[in-house]
């Protein structure tokens, strides 16, 4: 089947952002409106959400709290025996 030319206008900044998206997930800005065309056809309305792996608030206060930890700035417990950690952990 040949291929034909499609003219999308979008807002500058949104093509940056969205061409950077689908950089960091291995594909191109056309590769990614062909891909949500096809699985719209399939799907026969608007199909799924592609996103990052991007960590939650609570996630990366965790990992804030992990190098607090490793700085000594905060104190931590280590263990030895790891029933004895589960058993301090599921009190």
């Amino acid at each position: 089947m040949p291929n034909i030319n499609v003219t999308i206008r979008m807002d500058e900044e949104l093509q940056k952002e969205a061409t950077s998206l689908f950089d960091d997930l291995g594909i191109s800005l056309n590769q990614a409106i062909t891909l949500f065309i096809k699985q719209a056809l399939r799907e026969q309305g608007i199909p799924f959400i592609i996103s990052r792996n991007v960590p939650n608030k609570d996630t990366i206060n965790a990992f804030k709290e992990i190098e607090l930890m490793k700085a000594g700035v905060i104190p931590h417990k280590t263990y030895d025996d790891v029933d004895e950690m589960f058993n301090d952990v599921l009190k």
